[in-house]
């Protein structure tokens, strides 16, 4: 069943306004300047090697392959707010470990705005309204969003994953724990395995109730086997549909509830629909200095917009599916 927005996306800020740069002209960050020129804004689109271009930026989005910490710590230290589309679970963390330069800086700093991590955080926020308590979350994602998103997949079958249980920190071996994970159509069921994601401890931000959360993604045998290897061959310019499960447990009513939502796009679009629209977010005021996890709720009212969010980006064609059964 789709999910239609309760209200009116982001009309954006006035193309007068100060300038929002973009960060790495591969399939997300094309998408996510041309989402922004459809508000009326004139993104600058640069390579890495030229990020440095646009510090007069009032906001940032990185989406190029590699690590971003550094570079957003520097964005960070000249007053530049920043929303980055890494993914790799070291530099997730090491942008988290943010907080202080954004704040001092009174600057804004959004990790993990990708599909998962990103999108995801924000269907926990919505999904976790249909209970009283949640205390469990499953995630799994499949297929990635370019070559740099495929690159860091195959790194992350690799070495170890966390999952949170019963409030402790669990190291697994990447690549174990085989789990059948049924997307919507038409990706269908995929074998799904733990991998190198920080999504857990973003997860953790968004519902402090959760007493586990798992995060997996789909591979093949042959993907687990070389994960320790380089590519054998080149990752594809862009994939085909890939999709995103998010299933949350907990009580309603006195009794156990559980919500499966999911979405089954490509998932550059996705990531570039997440990225533009929390870009437009923060550069239209309102959001206070520091790091923000999308989904994360702020009751100062100086947090994310997440409900605006999830609408904002829904609107750009992405159904979200909820699965209904007995």
């Amino acid at each position: 069943m789709a999910h239609q927005p309760d209200t009116e996306p982001f009309s954006g800020v006035s193309p007068a306004s100060t300038e929002i740069g973009v960060v790495g002209a591969g399939l997300v960050g094309t998408r996510v300047a041309a989402l922004l020129a459809a508000r009326g804004l004139r993104p600058r689109i640069v390579p890495h090697i030229h990020a440095t271009e646009l510090l007069d930026c009032s906001t940032v989005v990185m989406a190029q392959g590699g690590r971003h910490a550094a570079l957003a710590g520097t964005f960070l230290s000249h007053g530049v707010n920043v929303v980055s589309c890494a993914d790799g679970m070291a530099d997730v963390l090491a942008l988290v470990d943010l907080q202080e330069r954004a704040v001092a800086n009174r600057a804004v700093l959004v990790p993990g705005s990708g599909t998962m991590p990103g999108l995801s955080g924000l269907l926990v926020a919505h999904a976790a309204r249909a209970f009283d308590v949640v205390d469990e979350a499953h995630l799994a994602v499949h297929g990635t969003g370019g070559p740099a998103c495929a690159r860091s997949h195959h790194e992350a079958l690799a070495g170890s994953s966390i999952g949170w249980h019963d409030g402790e920190w669990l190291q697994r071996p990447a690549g174990s724990g085989r789990e059948l994970c049924w997307f919507p159509d038409p990706v269908g069921p995929r074998d799904c395995y733990r991998f190198g994601t920080a999504e857990p401890v973003l997860l953790q931000r968004v519902a402090p109730s959760l007493r586990r959360i798992t995060a997996r993604v789909s591979a093949t045998r042959r993907d687990r086997l070389t994960a320790r290897l380089p590519m054998m061959s080149p990752p594809h310019a862009e994939g085909g549909v890939g999709g995103l499960r998010v299933e949350l447990r907990g009580s309603r009513q006195g009794r156990r509830h559980v919500e499966v939502v999911g979405i089954a796009d490509r998932l550059a679009t996705v990531a570039g629909a997440v990225a533009a629209e929390a870009a437009l977010a923060i550069h239209s005021g309102g959001v206070g200095p520091g790091v923000r996890v999308l989904g994360e709720a702020d009751d100062a009212g100086n947090g994310l917009p997440n409900a605006d969010l999830l609408d904002a980006v829904l609107s750009h064609g992405i159904s979200l599916h909820r699965y209904v059964g007995n």
